[in-house]
């Protein structure tokens, strides 16, 4: 250990590792550890891979003096990028999604970056996304390098010279399975193949989570835009398909509801005393839910992406988490209104079918309201109200597409939601929410008048 940082930059890396007792006890058989990446400068393991891509782009002549650093972030990256930045002399603009706790992107704002908030529920292709945005921030500022932390492979490499060599040496090369979040894909793709080639018999399990792509594709090599929702749990899942994610790598995917992951981050807070955030909880009920894999003499290592200080606002929040379902409450919940028939399976039309398709959908069913798909992805819906208002209107607008008036579309919550909470999110301007249960991967719609009918 270095007893004088020349810089910050040289205090990234080294970071402890902690045995997790009282979670896992009676429920994992093997010794699991926890590698606390919550103790780089930026509280985050993202630090690694930041500082790797920046002085690659330097010796590349990618990024000169003075320059400015694009990148879009949830925050972690963008933390890492910022505090090299400040070292290194350069400017940032980062772009984000407004799903991202507030404290990540005030922190961004702490270290003089410039930071854009762009829609999460939109493809990556759309010119709103962040990726989008940044991309056209990089051709259209001068001097500007977009790190692009997906893509560029100095993301994986930076975790294959430092992160796995850590894990082998801490382990006394006893480690037999790595859990990692998988976001990028640099953290497990990277670590693992190291440690994959130091003992060929390490497993390298991701965790993903509903609404991302991963799981079936490595299982069935098909991208099904139908796994794609929006999701709550931050730091890992993709609705693409980044360079960075090696999947020869990883063994297995495990997927974890939002719910869960929110729990269990909360979990490791009061029963372990570590602050970690969101990814941390995902992969630790991951852990959890593969319990019955572990042996005794396994030694699996988990990643702490990132500190609990950037989940103030909601994770350790007791009103956002009841506002999301995630506190259990008394009552009817919305499981009780599939299993009483009270809530229907989702029916919804694709947005290049004509209005007129909507309006029979809707006359045949007896729907109120309908959502709408792009590639079987949810995003918009349309209810009659607002439907008879645009055919009164402008009656020729029966033939143009349905997504030409849509509205946004309704917002996801967990099976487990309480009924009572579900009422508080049914309002004039927004009809209908759409429940969904993760783990039979089915869809319902719960309305106003199915409400009626229980309160």
């Amino acid at each position: 250990m270095k007893k004088i940082c020349e810089t910050i930059l040289d205090a990234i890396g080294g970071t402890p590792m902690v045995r997790i007792n009282t979670i896992t006890h009676g429920v994992v058989r093997a010794t699991v550890l926890a590698k606390l990446e919550t103790f780089n400068p930026g509280n985050s393991i993202k630090d690694r891979m930041a500082v790797r891509m920046i002085e690659d782009a330097e010796r590349a002549g990618r990024l000169k003096p003075g320059g400015t650093i694009i990148e879009g972030t949830s925050g972690n990256t963008g933390m890492g990028l910022a505090i090299a930045a400040v070292v290194k002399g350069y400017k940032c603009i980062f772009t984000t999604t407004d799903k991202q706790s507030k404290e990540k992107i005030d922190a961004l704002k702490a270290f003089g970056a410039e930071v854009i908030v762009c829609p999460t529920n939109v493809d990556p292709e759309d010119p709103r996304s962040y990726y989008s945005v940044s991309s056209r921030l990089e051709a259209e500022v001068p001097d500007s390098w977009k790190a692009n932390q997906y893509d560029n492979l100095s993301n994986s490499a930076a975790h294959y010279e430092q992160t796995g060599p850590e894990i082998w040496e801490q382990t006394e090369g006893k480690v037999t399975h790595l859990v990692v979040g998988v976001g990028t894909g640099g953290t497990m793709s990277g670590a693992g193949r190291y440690l994959k080639e130091r003992n060929p018999r390490i497993k390298v399990w991701g965790i993903d989570t509903y609404g991302s792509v991963f799981k079936k594709y490595k299982e069935t090599w098909v991208f099904d835009k139908h796994e794609i929702y929006p999701y709550i749990t931050e730091g890992i899942g993709e609705d693409f398909l980044p360079k960075n994610v090696d999947f020869s790598v990883v063994d297995h995917f495990e997927k974890v509801t939002d719910k869960d992951a929110a729990i269990m981050t909360r979990r490791i807070a009061r029963e372990e005393g570590i602050f970690a955030g969101n990814s941390a909880g995902a992969a630790m009920a991951g852990v959890l839910q593969l319990h019955d894999h572990f042996g005794q003499d396994d030694v699996v290592v988990v990643i702490f992406h990132d500190h609990g200080s950037r989940y103030l606002g909601k994770m350790f929040n007791d009103d956002w988490m009841r506002e999301k379902g995630f506190i259990e409450k008394g009552g009817l919940t919305a499981r009780d209104l599939v299993a009483m028939r009270v809530s229907g399976e989702l029916c919804s039309i694709e947005s290049n079918e004509p209005v007129e398709h909507a309006v029979r959908l809707m006359s045949e069913h007896d729907f109120s309201q309908i959502s709408i798909t792009r590639d079987k992805r949810l995003v918009g819906s349309l209810n009659e109200l607002h439907l008879y208002a645009e055919l009164v209107r402008n009656p020729i607008v029966k033939r143009e597409p349905v997504e030409s008036i849509m509205q946004p579309a309704f917002p996801f919550v967990d099976v487990s939601t309480p009924v009572d909470l579900l009422s508080t999110m049914v309002t004039p301007q927004n009809p209908a929410v759409l429940v969904r249960d993760f783990k039979t991967d089915k869809t319902f719609i719960v309305t106003r008048s199915d409400l009626i009918r229980v309160l």
